[in-house]
């Protein structure tokens, strides 16, 4: 097999699918999407040279997600090319909220295997992965795998974010385990309230937070919809923000992804290159802070437009260097 290195300052492993998105009254509108899909776009559109790892099928869909990713400019020489159908999923929207219903047997996404990820050199500082291929066979055994030995290495940063799914998830005890073994691999793990409440119901953010900081995480930052932000660390009080004034939201497709790419890309322009690098920005709580407002701009400007849709640096007003 031919190997494939990488070394973009980011690469996010995870699945690329199509949203079909209730109109109302207007047919199912076609968009691009996928957690880490949506992730990498965002990175890329924020000035970040990104690459995305995966499994792009070779059906009309999957040519729409390789030509919207290029035209973002997101590095794909690494996706996995497959005659698997692209996995899709069927969006419906009630006061701007979306909730989801997918179609993934057998689709391209979650064939993942150990040699198609034993290809792959990573040469860069930082790895994101999550969502749906972190706990969805058979993909997400290779996946587990791969993850874990860049964590072993000890110079790649691993960013994480479950992006639960009770409709894909059944067991929620099976789903936690899930969670939780992904968790013990990562640096960062982002994750929203809604996340937490189906996997530990009725139980405090701070008690979930402490949890996963205890299995190995150096931040972790919870989404909390309207109600903004919090990032925990093993050390010092939480830091929590509100959400950054913005457009009026059209809807919250791609929110929580468009989060995380704005936090990432706020740890790339402050020099993390690494996970040794990780302690000394959550120690500091003005940097946090800042990271959580950047990230929570680049969330606002994507609910402003319809489906997966994140903004391009321009839009949010960073330039190269700084926020």
């Amino acid at each position: 097999m031919v190997s494939h290195e990488l070394r973009p300052e980011v690469v996010v492993l995870g699945e690329a699918l199509i949203d079909l998105v209730d109109g109302g009254d207007s047919p199912y509108q076609a968009h691009a999407g996928g957690g880490p899909y949506n992730v990498a776009i965002g990175l890329a559109r924020l000035g970040v040279r990104t690459g995305l790892l995966a499994r792009l099928s070779t059906d009309p869909f999957g040519m729409l997600l390789r030509e919207h990713a290029e035209r973002s400019h997101v590095d794909l020489s690494a996706a996995v090319v497959t005659d698997q159908p692209t996995t899709v999923a069927l969006v419906r929207l009630r006061d701007g909220a979306a909730t989801y219903h997918f179609q993934v047997d057998g689709t391209a996404n979650f064939g993942w295997t150990d040699a198609e990820l034993d290809a792959v050199a990573v040469g860069h500082s930082i790895v994101h992965f999550g969502s749906l291929v972190s706990w969805t066979p058979p993909g997400s055994g290779p996946v587990h795998r791969f993850v874990a030995r860049l964590r072993d290495r000890g110079d790649v940063l691993v960013s994480y974010d479950p992006n639960v799914r009770p409709l894909l998830q059944s067991d929620p005890d099976r789903a936690r385990a899930d969670v939780e073994s992904a968790v013990g691999v990562a640096h960062l793990v982002k994750a929203s309230a809604d996340d937490l409440a189906w996997l530990y119901p009725g139980a405090a953010a701070a008690d979930v937070a402490a949890r996963w900081l205890a299995a190995g995480p150096a931040l972790v930052v919870i989404t909390l919809a309207d109600r903004g932000s919090v990032a925990f660390r093993p050390t010092g009080a939480p830091v929590a923000r509100p959400i950054r004034p913005g457009p009026a939201v059209v809807d919250t497709i791609g929110a929580g992804d468009a989060f995380i790419s704005g936090l990432l890309r706020g740890l790339c322009r402050r020099g993390v290159a690494g996970p040794a690098d990780l302690p000394g920005i959550a120690g500091s709580a003005d940097t946090i802070g800042a990271l959580l407002d950047e990230a929570s701009t680049v969330a606002a400007v994507a609910c402003s437009r319809p489906g997966a849709n994140p903004p391009w640096r321009d839009e949010v007003g960073f330039d190269r260097t700084g926020g």
